[in-house]
């Protein structure tokens, strides 16, 4: 009986247009099935490469600082009203009509707003179909999931897909003008979309004052929120949002200077001299981005600070093109770097190490000389902290807040990648004292 069922499996999956009527089935029914909920509440669909997530939580502060009731769906978490709970699906954008369940809570508990990550393989599987979206963001787009989707410009087509949708149901868009492709989109779309950027006027204007408050409150201010350049593309997202729903400008601000950041997105974990930083970052830019934020500036006390990272990544044939380029990112970033384990699925650990290691090898030979392999990622963590010095920075990437680590066979391993970073520095730190 189970090798009829693989047989029928096998021949479903290759018919031409099967997978694809089926996940738009899925759609259809589970909007009927709840009653085209997103008609009955505004909702607000995120989508694009990096920042998904932290704008999401950004727009969300903002709307509860304005009293409002607000629902969201995530790849970190599932919220409604009150109750907010880990998304253990294991998926950003569940298929199987979750989202309309979701949304179909969202209106029971009474809320007015519901916020959706949006990404390409949802919208490849049709998950974005039959919900009224009436505003749809894009936070920036560069080369990811290749394989799954045959090229970076059918990745591309995706993200413009779901835009395209949003505007064909009266909804608005968003592009970043910071993003090196928002000319495309912005040419591609029927109808002017709307633009925001870090350097908008609004946000020169409030990223002083925010700053001076944080420096004022010092440790009593939220410490796990860094305001980079690549989060200020957030605020703006989540600013411009929030101004064209009616919020004031003041409780945007006080939204903004209240938020503590985003569990596994540049969160931060200190003790003693000491600095860790967990980080959620798997493309070649992210990790430019994320290692540009976190390099450590000579001090007085601190004249020759390092940035030590913590580098694998993901193995079950995902993207392997990247795997050369992160290498290359950290060389011209880290001062010393420890590959491991990110999640290697059924592939050679070793194997993925290597296509790292070639790319480090291409820039820094020297530095690729240096380079520490240690497959086991908590002792690569304790590795990371027993070479560190007051002053150092020590960054994990590529794991953020995941609660596994993914190896052969299916298996899984449970993995907190702050809790580790936890022990570990405080080990550090009683050691020296």
């Amino acid at each position: 009986m189970d090798i009829k069922r693989s047989q029928l499996a096998r021949l479903f999956y290759g018919l031409p247009g099967a997978v694809s009527a089926y996940h738009f089935i899925w759609a259809w029914t589970g909007s009927a099935a709840y009653r085209n909920p997103s008609r009955r509440i505004f909702t607000i669909g995120v989508t694009g490469t990096k920042g998904k997530t932290t704008a999401l939580e950004l727009i969300n502060a903002i709307l509860e600082a304005a009293g409002k009731r607000t629902a969201l769906l995530s790849s970190l978490r599932v919220k409604t009203g009150e109750g907010s709970e880990r998304n253990h699906t294991g998926n950003s954008m569940p298929g199987r009509a979750y989202i309309q369940h979701f949304l179909g809570r969202a209106v029971r508990a009474n809320c007015e707003y519901a916020l959706i990550e949006v990404t390409s393989q949802g919208v490849a599987a049709h998950r974005h179909r039959f919900i009224k979206w009436d505003m749809g963001v894009l936070t920036n787009l560069h080369p990811e999931h290749i394989e799954a989707h045959g090229s970076y410009e059918n990745y591309r087509a995706a993200k413009l897909s779901f835009l395209r949708y949003v505007l064909s149901g009266g909804g608005e868009v968003f592009l970043n003008r910071d993003d090196r492709e928002s000319g495309f989109f912005f040419d591609a779309l029927s109808s002017v979309p709307l633009r925001y950027s870090k350097d908008d006027e609004f946000v020169k204007g409030c990223m002083p004052r925010i700053e001076a408050a944080r420096h004022a409150e010092g440790e009593k201010a939220p410490q796990g929120f860094l305001l980079s350049d690549f989060n200020k593309e957030h605020i703006a997202v989540a600013a411009a949002i929030g101004r064209r729903l009616g919020v004031d400008d003041a409780t945007i601000e006080r939204a903004i200077l209240n938020f503590g950041g985003v569990p596994g997105r540049m969160e931060f974990v200190r003790e003693g001299g000491y600095t860790g930083v967990v980080d959620y970052a798997h493309t070649p830019d992210s990790l430019e981005a994320a290692y540009r934020a976190v390099k450590p500036k000579p001090t007085p006390e601190h004249p020759h600070p390092r940035l030590i990272a913590l580098l694998g990544a993901a193995g079950g044939g995902r993207d392997r093109w990247k795997r050369s380029a992160m290498g290359a990112a950290a060389a011209r970033w880290c001062d010393e770097i420890i590959l491991t384990d990110e999640d290697p699925y059924d592939e050679d650990p070793g194997e993925i190490l290597d296509e790292i290691e070639k790319g480090i090898r291409e820039i820094d030979p020297a530095k690729a000389m240096r380079v520490r392999r240690v497959l086991d990622r908590a002792e690569a963590v304790r590795a990371g902290f027993s070479m560190a010095r007051a002053g150092d920075v020590v960054i994990g990437t590529g794991k953020g807040s995941e609660e596994w680590i993914h190896v052969r066979g299916g298996g899984k391993v449970p993995w907190s990648e702050r809790d580790m970073f936890e022990r570990a520095i405080k080990e550090k730190a009683a050691h020296d004292r």
